[in-house]
């Protein structure tokens, strides 16, 4: 469900973004105050909006999953921002990057293949840790005994 979130905010995200830009004048970085009020726009408002969620579902997904299972399934993205960039803002895509989308979309195949997360060697259970961390005073100190034992 979090990585079907990831893929569906960020494109939509960036469409919206995209349609709310095109509507604007072309602004410049030189010229802050002209991006501050794109802002406030409707569909940049809005691309913000669903950009945040792309981001707090992103993070939810790295909480339980690696980078090279999480990022290669956000790559799915870029085939839902190829079929909303043709069929919403109606831009022409060239063969060549259709053969990109399907490329990207086999890719994604298999990596969703794989293990979400790496497997590693298991740590000591809670209670061990627990235990372990009560005793670690005493270890020290009778380290230290034993050194100045040696002076």
């Amino acid at each position: 469900m979090t990585l079907g979130l990831v893929a569906f905010f960020a494109p939509l995200g960036d469409t919206c973004l995209s349609r709310g830009m095109t509507a604007l004048p072309a602004v410049s970085v030189s010229h802050p105050a002209t991006l501050i009020a794109a802002v406030f726009t409707p569909w940049i408002a809005l691309g913000i909006a669903l950009l945040i969620g792309f981001f707090a579902s992103y993070l939810t997904a790295l909480s339980w999953a690696d980078l090279t299972f999480v990022l290669p399934a956000t790559a799915f993205g870029n085939v839902i921002v190829a079929i909303l960039s043709r069929f919403w803002l109606h831009e022409a895509i060239s063969w060549q990057r259709w053969l990109g989308v399907g490329l990207i979309t086999v890719a994604v195949g298999f990596v969703a293949q794989g293990p979400s997360l790496t497997e590693r060697p298991t740590s000591a259970a809670p209670d061990q840790l627990l235990a372990s961390s009560r005793s670690t005073p005493q270890k020290y100190d009778s380290a230290l005994a034993g050194k100045e034992s040696l002076r």
